[in-house]
């Protein structure tokens, strides 16, 4: 009984990841929130369907990500309502956006990596 309840969860986590991230693309109008360097990695949902845990990346500089978090956070009532019209769930879950920085991580090592591996190694004498 456990496994379907967790691949129902697993699918409903998918389904809100996936219709995050086309409300976030194409609906939110706020300039704040740039579609291209946003993310939705993944969402967490609460088996009741209260609470939903959305980790984002976003690509730029600090300022810029903060300013993002920010307009999220104020536009989270409109995309709460948006996810509502498109999901058949009993609950709308309350969205929590949480910054998740790995891809940037990730891109930050690989560079270093490449730098690493494109020195040339010095002679011994």
């Amino acid at each position: 009984m456990a496994g379907k309840a967790n691949g129902r969860m697993a699918r409903i986590n998918e389904e809100v990841r996936r219709e995050l991230s086309e409300i976030l693309r194409n609906e939110v109008k706020d300039p704040r929130i740039d579609a291209p360097l946003l993310s939705v990695l993944k969402a967490d949902t609460t088996r009741d369907l209260k609470y939903c845990k959305v980790y984002i990346s976003i690509l730029g500089d600090p300022k810029m990500r903060e300013e993002t978090a920010q307009a999220l956070k104020q536009a989270s009532g409109f995309i709460r309502r948006e996810l509502a019209a498109r999901l058949n769930l009993r609950n709308t879950p309350e969205l929590k956006f949480i910054m998740d920085d790995s891809i940037e991580y990730s891109i930050h090592i690989a560079k270093m990596l490449k730098d690493y591996s494109t020195e040339k190694p010095e002679e011994e004498e």
